[in-house]
């Protein structure tokens, strides 16, 4: 049996829904009850992600965990309370999570936490690597560090074994935020001051992360190891937004505005967060998983598009 928490997320219903898919025995912890999931899975509710939960009755009988529910969003995230909730949810939440598991004979524990442990951009030609040191910006990064150090210190401790995934954005259908409204202006065939970005960032698609982590469940080279995850093509912010068009079917509009007056623009309005995402590199090798578990991105670049369009941005 395995545990799936954030069963109703973004990326937990697409991993419920390959394991029943797969006839895996799962049971898919949520927060409500008013939830729609795969026949084959056992709905089993969990209102409580902090560190008081109770977890013994939700593991019986379960052999690995994937722990995907996480506190991701705060109306002010750099605000002073910030890191105490997420750390509060992403540390403690796990942590209890962690030891209760290990109590119950669960043997291994996968863990969905973050590029952002290692920060929020690479030098040009120099992706992260999963032994990179820590370097988080925010308070969600710092949480997901601390989560995997606390976690090492369990599975040290009781012989649990723990993979760490560190997936940077994920996209597929479904996905919202910054992603579904760059879809929505593709679509709507807004010009986009984008067309001269010749930055690098690694993207994973919804399907090949759900592919990892199947593979880290099954392969006995899993167990301790950290993994960075992406498509295996990294994309220019241009080039994305061509591969979005190309998906949908139209030809975007694209301005090309010098990627140093643009900074310039954001610096000027307060959207410099917004802007280094689009013009900055972040970058991840996906060697380790490549050479310890035979792992390759089943799904391409165009083919991870062309599902996310299907359910991403519509007005």
């Amino acid at each position: 049996m395995i545990l799936v928490t954030g069963a109703s997320g973004f990326v937990g219903t697409a991993l419920v829904d390959r394991l029943a898919r797969e006839a895996w025995p799962v049971r898919a912890c949520v927060r409500r009850s008013d939830v729609s999931l795969p026949p084959g899975a056992q709905v089993v509710r969990q209102a409580d992600l902090g560190p008081q939960a109770q977890w013994a009755e939700l593991l019986d009988g379960v052999t690995a965990v994937v722990h995907a529910a996480a506190h991701v969003h705060v109306m002010d995230a750099s605000g002073p309370d910030a890191l105490a909730e997420f750390r509060r949810v992403n540390v403690g939440g796990s942590l209890a999570l962690a030891r209760a598991a290990a109590a119950a004979g669960v043997r291994r524990f996968v863990f969905i936490s973050s590029v952002k442990v290692h920060g929020e951009a690479t030098a040009p030609g120099r992706p992260f690597r999963e032994d990179d040191p820590p370097a988080p910006m925010d308070a969600y990064g710092i949480s997901k560090m601390e989560a995997e150090q606390a976690l090492r210190e369990v599975s040290a401790a009781t012989g649990m074994e723990l993979v760490i995934i560190r997936p940077p954005l994920v996209y597929g259908p479904g996905v919202k935020a910054n992603f579904a409204a760059l879809v929505r202006l593709v679509r709507r065939g807004w010009p986009l001051p984008l067309g001269a970005i010749h930055n690098q960032r690694s993207l994973v698609s919804l399907d090949n992360l759900v592919d990892l982590i199947m593979t880290c469940l099954r392969h006995p080279r899993a167990a301790g190891e950290a993994f960075l995850v992406s498509d295996g093509q990294d994309l220019s912010t241009t080039e994305l937004v061509r591969g979005l068009g190309k998906a949908l079917g139209r030809v975007p509009v694209l301005v090309p505005v010098p990627a140093k007056l643009l900074r310039g623009l954001a610096a000027a309005t307060g959207r410099s967060e917004v802007v280094q995402r689009l013009c900055g590199n972040l970058q991840v090798d996906v060697t380790r998983a490549r050479q310890l578990l035979g792992w390759s991105p089943p799904v391409p670049v165009a083919e991870g598009l062309r599902r996310a369009v299907g359910g991403a941005g519509r007005p």
